[in-house]
């Protein structure tokens, strides 16, 4: 495909949705038949014209995983440097997540989860690997789990 037909089709792209430049980068590759070079100068252009902005790509992937998908911290994070996105970004978006938020989100999450498990002897460990596999700290999963736990 030639240059200018794949950077006005990914323009469009980026108009309608977030793209981290990784994804830019195997979108353009993938539609000039493997030419690194044409890729490079694409994506730059791209990111020239502010279509791709990794910094602003992590913030709105962060505020969509952490509240709308539940997802903690560190899950957040290994999805973001899957995608190459530089750890300073990582930190800077991760810093705009509220614990308070985190924390009523771990809870409700969990407690979805609880219904599910009701008289279970093993509860506290299955809320546990469930809260632990969402991305949240240990201590983050133990105390909310032991809350949920204590109520029934």
């Amino acid at each position: 495909m030639e240059e200018k037909k794949v950077l006005e089709r990914l323009e469009r792209q980026c108009a309608r949705a977030e793209y981290c430049s990784a994804d830019i980068r195997r979108k353009a590759l993938r539609a000039l038949e493997g030419d690194e070079a044409a890729a490079g100068r694409v994506l730059e252009s791209l990111v020239k014209d502010r279509y791709v902005d990794d910094a602003r790509y992590a913030g709105a992937f962060t505020r969509e995983k952490s509240s709308l998908s539940g997802w903690g911290a560190r899950k957040i994070a290994f999805a973001l440097r899957s995608k190459g996105i530089a750890a300073e970004i990582i930190s800077e978006a991760l810093s705009e997540i509220s614990p308070e938020q985190s924390s009523k989100k771990l809870h409700k999450v969990l407690s979805d989860k609880y219904k599910t498990l009701k008289n279970d002897p093993s509860a506290f460990a299955k809320l546990m690997r469930f809260g632990l596999s969402r991305g949240y700290s240990y201590d983050e999963v133990a105390e909310a789990a032991k809350s949920i736990l204590s109520r029934t």
